[in-house]
């Protein structure tokens, strides 16, 4: 065939082809004037939160593609737990059959195999209870033997299994974009088009073949989880040595919850309110004068990695037995009581403020927090905070920071404050619904209030306590409040007015899943990596915590006399340098080395007994993590559109073949 007849038949092909394809792509054509725009029509990304791939040293748990591509399916709607499906297809499921459809999922090979990914929709309001965890979360750390007890009754158990399919939490736009679209697949019966989803969660560990944490280690196909706790004195503390040291009391909270969706993890209840009380009880006390006269140094700390093995306080007093420079000035024998604040925004119930106080044990000592407790409690009078002590047929503590004290030392004297009894008053614990509207901000600012008061009247020990002083400490609501916006909310979020004034945030949206150890150990004081809440309450604390410096004097980083710590250095004009204990410590687990510029897992060691008990968790490197839909044609209308097109073209070649021989006729007989 000569050049010049190809070009009317490609053409001709072509036009074919586009008009088989039209309805394939959405959106008015005349707009179309561009790749991108085409590429814009033809693909909707979707607002989403993916379940990612964690190791530990027995496995994998969480959720990823199953090889080296994306996967490619189209949209099914489940629309109750039993529902079958014919072919491969991405499940568009309601929140509420979420726990029924994953442990189904795990107990049904036949469709598991079935299951090429999940589309979680979001909306959960009228939700009675989802938690993702056991029943007795991180049994394994118990200081004591009985853990069939139900702490969390809603638990599932479903965030501790294995996916090999992609799995995202929905938006609420995309949620009702995503069911008018699984609906149009429903309704489409003339097998021409179907909708899509094409994911793009393709882990490293995965393409690596590393299905533990020691192997994705050394092959530097993951990083350890862990993050940078924090701990700050009131009032600063002096450099003389530890023999002239007051004992301390300890009052400890969680900064990191978990999900089943690694970027929703919010944990309002558990722990964040316990943190905000902790911050704002740091405030009100901060108020108060000669502080140093009292009998007892107060010690605060938020710890990090906590909802993964306690990673924190399983470091922290790692660090203390070892005396490194991130808990320089205090050691593990100086820590006389230890006050944990739990889960405290949902301890209002029909008008009345009640918390409970779990003991670590029988002693001289906890009965004297228990007493300070409620002295707390009675100086708060008209406000009518109670506080009662747990019920006496539960196991022990439950699931808390206290444990890393009293598995490493069973003689720790300490009290769990929390706005249950027996189990979780928290039915979304460690599920994305642990949202703000899930506390009450007057619970919290009640738990603030009692433990501020409780702490100044153990702190006096045995001196007499000035009553005028204890009734002049008062939280500042709006704090909590403020609080509850920069830690739980997008608007402001770390844009808040506080947390802008301390730092500049990477992300205004908080999430408080504990992420990757991305920093050299030996560097915490100054490390090169901390995430938005570390840095938040590292400088709030260092705020609240301090006196002026001798020399007010601007900073940026380091301040010059040891002593001092600079807050506030990376905001635009810099920060100021004052006097303060308030140091970074590392959060990550015990039985990991950093040597040679990879990490190392040890063996277990005598001297850590939790060590035993650790899985060491890991997260998998990932490229991208994408999700988008689109539609496509079923493989009839490909046949179709190949059958038209190769007619158009025969027919292109015969009219062509034909006109040529009707102009040659008519040339030689003109």
């Amino acid at each position: 065939m000569a050049a010049g007849s190809a070009a009317p038949l490609l053409a001709a092909l072509a036009c074919a082809v586009l008009v088989f394809l039209a309805p394939a792509v959405s959106g008015d054509a005349a707009t179309l004037e561009s790749v991108p725009d085409l590429v814009k029509a033809m693909y909707v990304n979707i607002e989403s939160f993916p379940c990612v791939r964690l190791l530990n040293l027995s496995g994998e748990i969480g959720c990823s593609n199953p090889g080296h591509s994306l996967v490619i399916a189209p949209i099914v709607r489940f629309k109750n737990s039993d529902d079958q499906l014919a072919q491969p297809s991405a499940v568009l499921l309601p929140l509420d059959q979420m726990p029924a459809f994953f442990l189904r999922v795990s107990n049904d090979p036949e469709l598991y195999h079935k299951v090429a990914g999940v589309l979680v929709e979001s909306n959960g309001d009228k939700l009675l209870e989802l938690s993702p965890d056991r029943k007795f979360p991180q049994e394994d750390f118990a200081p004591y033997s009985n853990v069939s007890h139900d702490w969390n009754p809603a638990g599932s158990g479903i965030m501790w299994n294995r996916y090999d399919f992609p799995v995202f939490l929905l938006s609420e736009e995309s949620t009702q974009t995503m069911r008018k679209i699984a609906d149009k697949n429903e309704k489409s019966n003339n097998g021409y088009q179907a909708n899509v989803a094409e994911f793009d969660l393709v882990m490293q560990t995965t393409k690596a073949e590393t299905n533990g944490s020691e192997s994705c280690l050394k092959e530097q196909s993951c990083l350890p989880l862990g993050g940078q706790s924090v701990w700050a004195s009131l009032p600063p503390m002096s450099n003389a040595s530890a023999e002239h040291q007051k004992p301390i009391i300890m009052v400890v909270a969680s900064q990191d919850s978990a999900s089943f969706f690694r970027d929703r993890s919010l944990g309002a209840d558990s722990p964040i309110s316990g943190l905000i009380a902790l911050l704002t009880a740091v405030d009100a006390l901060s108020h108060l004068h000669d502080l140093g006269k009292l009998k007892k140094q107060l010690v605060f700390a938020a710890f990090d990695g906590e909802a993964w093995g306690y990673l924190g306080s399983r470091k922290f007093l790692q660090e203390l037995d070892e005396g490194d420079d991130s808990v320089n000035g205090i050691n593990s024998s100086m820590i006389e009581q230890v006050l944990e604040i739990g889960s405290v925004g949902k301890g209002i119930s029909q008008g009345d403020t009640l918390f409970y106080a779990h003991a670590s044990r029988n002693s001289s000592i906890s009965k004297k927090i228990l007493d300070g407790l409620q002295s707390g409690s009675d100086s708060l009078g008209s406000d009518n905070v109670k506080v009662k002590p747990a019920a006496s047929s539960n196991p022990g503590v439950p699931p808390s920071s206290l444990m890393s004290f009293m598995r490493k030392n069973t003689s720790t004297s300490g009290v769990v404050l929390e706005d249950f009894d027996s189990q979780f008053s928290n039915r979304f614990y460690h599920s994305h619904l642990d949202s703000p509207a899930n506390i009450n901000s007057s619970s919290i600012a009640a738990a603030a209030a009692l433990v501020a008061r409780s702490l100044y009247i153990l702190a006096t020990a045995d001196m007499t306590v000035d009553l005028m002083t204890l009734n002049t400490i008062k939280v500042n609501v709006t704090l909590v409040e403020e609080l509850i916006g920069c830690l739980l909310t997008c608007d402001p979020g770390l844009s808040c007015g506080i947390a802008k004034s301390f730092i500049s945030p990477s992300n205004a949206c908080p999430s408080h899943y504990v992420g990757v150890f991305q920093d050299s150990p030996s560097s915490t004081q100054f490390p090169s990596y901390a995430d938005d809440t570390s840095r938040f309450i590292w400088n709030f604390l260092a705020d609240r915590t301090s006196t002026l410096a001798s020399n007010v004097s601007s900073c940026t980083g380091k301040c010059n006399n040891e002593s001092e710590v600079c807050v506030g250095g990376e905001v635009e004009g810099g920060g100021r340098c004052v006097v303060s204990t308030t140091r970074y410590a590392p959060a990550y687990s015990t039985r990991l080395k950093f040597e040679d510029n990879a990490w190392h897992v040890l063996p277990a060691n005598s001297s850590d007994p939790m060590g035993a008990a650790d899985p060491i968790w890991t997260e998998s490197y990932w490229n991208t993590i994408s999700l988008r839909v689109y539609a496509v044609q079923s493989t009839t209308s490909d046949r179709l559109i190949l059958l038209a097109g190769l007619a158009v073209t025969a027919a292109s070649y015969l009219g062509v073949v034909v006109g040529r021989a009707y102009i040659s006729k008519i040339t030689k007989r003109d």
